[in-house]
């Protein structure tokens, strides 16, 4: 880690030689590492409260012809602990399935404490798709998918991943438009919202596999699409057009433009791409805080700053993160546990995990300011210091902050994935 960067703020206490430290008793590891045979992109962590399976997570790739994978992998020694540490690898692939096109999200079903044994997955790409896993019979056999998992690494009970359904929205035309992103409501887990770059957004019904609603929801490319935690019916998106919308599927003829991304120079824009207006700087992704569902977080194309909007005072983020990065940001993940925490990962190679609360300047705290006119007559707080630091070896391109155990955090960059003890 840069040195000089330690002087402004706690570096990730735990050092990426930390890895390959050998230690007997699980979980003894302060990062796990997975390495993968193509370019990882789209990452999530199993949502199962059961903490043997929840040390899992769905990995797809990146590979720019028709041959790309989803996997899931989990810890190996919670797999079978009676193997010495330093005689298996951090993770197994217990699964692998298929995607012509790279998967651009992935999702676990969100658990609401039923008893089943199998589990569903969501992908997104050229459409959407709903995947079970369930164990593979042919395991032990002739199983080609993870046949030199096996053979390196023992019994493991092997699983196989079932394409359960295909979802596809052409009513307008025989062209279906790539889908760029997808949200899986928590509250009703019947609810899947995905964004296309055709300028619509999509509610389906997971269980009857029929859509419920499609609308156009930017002028422009929709980047990304996120349910409000806490709330099966209302949901917000960004896209290339730099606004953030906000819908409610009780009223659809409204939405709520949030936040629109100021003007951008035309040496900032060149080209006016994607069809956004001149000048206009695209947002790329946004997340609702798992904790406090008024919050939500969204960053530029080619920005290192993270914007903080309050949907209570729409127009101007409450608090910017900023000067840490050095950087475009690529991804970000709420904690699960601390309305205040959020983690973000960029091309700088680092993942930072903030305090929206701390300034540098003064001891203002959001959560003590009641007063709505302070919002809409002051420019957002200023963040500038994280809590942690960790560099990876490559530029971050996905983050996951597990729900089940909050306490890891998921990192893709490259062709590896690396579960990070925070």
């Amino acid at each position: 880690m840069d040195a000089s960067r330690n002087a402004h703020y706690p570096s990730y206490p735990y050092q990426q030689q930390r890895a390959t430290q050998d230690t007997v008793q699980p979980p003894s590891k302060e990062i796990y590492q997975y390495d993968a045979p193509w370019l990882t992109y789209a990452l999530d962590w199993c949502k199962t409260p059961i903490e043997q399976k929840s040390f899992r997570l769905a990995v797809g790739s990146f590979i720019e012809d028709s041959n790309n994978k989803l996997q899931i992998i989990s810890r190996t020694d919670l797999l079978d602990s009676s193997l010495p540490m330093n005689h298996m690898s951090d993770f197994t692939p217990i699964a692998e399935a298929d995607s012509y096109y790279p998967i651009t999200k992935v999702l676990w079903e969100p658990r609401k404490g039923d008893s089943r044994s199998s589990d569903l997955l969501a992908t997104t790409g050229d459409i959407l798709r709903i995947w079970e896993l369930v164990d593979d019979p042919r395991y032990g056999s002739s199983n080609t998918i993870t046949g030199s998992s096996a053979r390196n690494n023992g019994n493991y009970p092997m699983q196989q991943l079932i394409k359960k359904a295909e979802l596809v929205n052409m009513k307008q035309s025989d062209f279906c438009a790539p889908l760029t992103s997808f949200d899986w409501n928590e509250t009703d887990p019947s609810l899947v919202v995905t964004s296309s770059i055709d300028t619509t957004c999509t509610v389906w019904n997971v269980e009857t596999n029929q859509a419920k609603t499609q609308l156009i929801a930017h002028d422009s490319d929709v980047y990304d699409v996120a349910f409000m935690h806490g709330s099966a019916d209302i949901f917000a998106s960004v896209g290339a057009d730099g606004s953030v919308r906000l819908f409610d599927l009780r009223s659809l003829e409204h939405s709520t433009i949030l936040y629109e991304a100021p003007p951008a120079s035309a040496s900032m824009n060149p080209g006016n791409r994607n069809g956004a207006g001149p000048g206009t700087v695209p947002l790329l992704r946004l997340q609702f805080s798992r904790m406090n569902s008024n919050l939500l977080a969204t960053f530029h194309m080619d920005s290192s700053k993270v914007q903080i909007l309050d949907i209570r005072y729409p127009s101007a983020p409450i608090a910017e993160l900023v000067k840490s990065h050095s950087g475009s940001i690529n991804c970000l993940s709420w904690s699960p546990t601390d309305p205040s925490q959020i983690a973000t990962g960029g091309d700088d190679s680092q993942v930072l995990v903030w305090n929206i609360n701390q300034t540098s300047t003064d001891n203002r705290s959001y959560y003590h300011q009641q007063n709505a006119q302070r919002y809409s007559h002051q420019p957002p707080r200023l963040v500038q210091d994280p809590l942690l630091a960790y560099v990876a070896d490559a530029e971050v391109n996905s983050l996951t902050w597990s729900k089940s155990s909050p306490e890891w955090i998921g990192v893709g960059f490259g062709k590896t994935v690396q579960a990070l003890r925070v």
